[in-house]
């Protein structure tokens, strides 16, 4: 068998592709049904990763949707893993829904508005009064020239073109902007479709509790794209130089902040802020947000001991609170001790002795005695609850929401054409637009109004 066989194969082999794909698979992505579906499929899944807490512990979900009784009677703990709902955004299945419906739309864009964009700008003059009779507004007068419809026109923003031979054509049109609108939609929609899929994949999300004075990397991920290892900050740490506490009068609490500072590898400070709830620190592209606090440790001297920093706790109290606790031992052979309790870091502290009597109450900087020791509370040291997240994906999506609001408006422009024919002593006028008919039609007659008030006669018109 000679090349130029095998090469006639492949060929035929390549059209039949080609024509298989443009009658069988083209109409069946491109089909509004089909998009339409994908949409309410995404959105609806969109709706259930909101609803169901993302990024969870198994133990979680097992507390929180047992078999028995199961929420709808179907939806368990079991369920919401296997389908993967406890991080649904970046199941294979919802990133494949997003990649369909993006090609859906890649698919309509190429073979319906952009052809249908290419037809509107590609334009013919009507030379016969039969064609202007097919239009849905249409007109003819007596005794006025067609240029004197050439200013009024003009001064209603129509592109104008003209031919003057054995008969004198004209075409205008204005609105072409609106054609273009699809177009952009469809763009911003895919863009919108890229960012999240990008955000899946690259994006992580951790936690952090951090005392004040300590310096941190982040490294307790609890959920993470596939690609996110490149977002991990690696060449550069945080330090909580101090977290407090504003409480109000009558002693709730206000507002948590936290002065952080990011420092490089040689320990140099790049960058300074104090978040609070809803101002977050931002630094190449990850995010520090206040969420929780803490107290992490209680600053004591025995005597004249040297100063001591012990840990703190959180106890359990059967939802009547927050409280912390440590033990100090009072001897040196550890028989016997104090426990310090605290709630809140207003810096009062309750002192137990080891039956559970309450010793005395002190705040920061006072001293008590204790089994003939002086105890004195020298600092409580609080602690800030961190929820970090990067996600490179939210300036595509917020730039795909730009793309789709700009392209909402440009679709309402109506894209408005004339035509008009001046043939043995008449002006043959004809008009449509593909939107907003009644104001359309409103200009077309204003047009004629001012036409008809040009000449000392007026002549008749009439419109179909």
């Amino acid at each position: 068998m000679t090349n130029d066989n095998l090469t006639s194969k492949q060929l035929n082999w390549w059209s039949v592709v080609r024509q298989s794909f443009r009658q069988d698979f083209l109409p069946i992505i491109t089909d509004l049904r089909l998009a339409i579906i994908l949409l309410l499929a995404i959105a609806v899944f969109s709706i259930s990763g909101t609803v169901i807490e993302q990024g969870e512990s198994v133990g979680f979900y097992q507390a929180n949707y047992p078999e028995h009784p199961a929420l709808f009677g179907f939806l368990t703990w079991k369920v919401i893993l296997i389908v993967g709902l406890d991080h649904v955004y970046r199941t294979w299945w919802f990133l494949a829904l997003l990649i369909f419906f993006g090609t859906s739309l890649t698919a309509c864009t190429f073979t319906r508005q952009l052809p249908a964009l290419k037809a509107a700008r590609r334009w013919k003059f009507y030379d016969q009064p039969r064609q202007f009779s097919k239009l849905a507004l249409s007109a003819d007068l007596d005794y006025i020239p067609l240029q004197s419809l050439t200013p009024i026109l003009e001064n209603r923003r129509y592109k104008i073109f003209e031919e003057q031979g054995k008969e004198h054509i004209l075409y205008a049109r204005k609105g072409i902007i609106g054609r273009i609108g699809p177009i952009i939609v469809h763009i911003g929609i895919v863009v919108i479709l890229l960012g999240g899929i990008l955000g899946a994949m690259t994006g992580f999300i951790a936690q952090e509790m951090v005392p004040s004075r300590n310096t941190f990397q982040v490294k307790n991920i609890i959920d993470a794209g596939p690609w996110a290892m490149s977002q991990i900050p690696k060449d550069w740490s945080v330090r909580v130089n101090r977290f407090w506490i504003d409480y109000t009068s009558s002693g709730d609490i206000d507002q948590f902040y936290s002065d952080m500072s990011v420092l490089d590898n040689q320990g140099e400070e790049v960058d300074r802020q104090t978040i609070h709830v809803n101002q977050p620190l931002r630094y190449h592209g990850v995010t520090f947000y206040q969420t929780s606090w803490g107290i992490s440790a209680v600053r004591v001297q025995l005597n004249n001991s040297p100063i001591f920093q012990l840990p703190m706790a959180q106890l359990d109290t059967n939802g009547k609170g927050s409280l912390w606790g440590t033990w100090i031992p009072t001897k040196p052979d550890l028989t016997e001790g104090v426990s310090l309790l605290a709630r809140d870091l207003q810096g009062m502290v309750l002192i137990y002795d080891s039956q559970g009597e309450l010793v005395d109450t002190v705040r920061t900087g006072m001293s008590t005695q204790v089994n003939g020791v002086t105890v004195k509370v020298l600092e409580v040291i609080g602690s800030t609850g961190l929820q970090i997240k990067a996600d490179p994906g939210i300036p595509v999506v917020y730039t795909g929401f730009a793309l789709l609001m700009l392209g909402v408006v440009m679709s309402y422009f109506s894209h408005s054409q004339i035509w008009a024919l001046e043939k043995d002593g008449k002006l043959y006028v004809g008009a449509k637009t593909n939107r907003a008919q009644v104001a359309f039609e409103r200009e077309v007659l204003d047009i004629l109004d001012q036409l008809s008030t040009q000449t000392e006669d007026k002549p008749t018109k009439s419109l179909v």
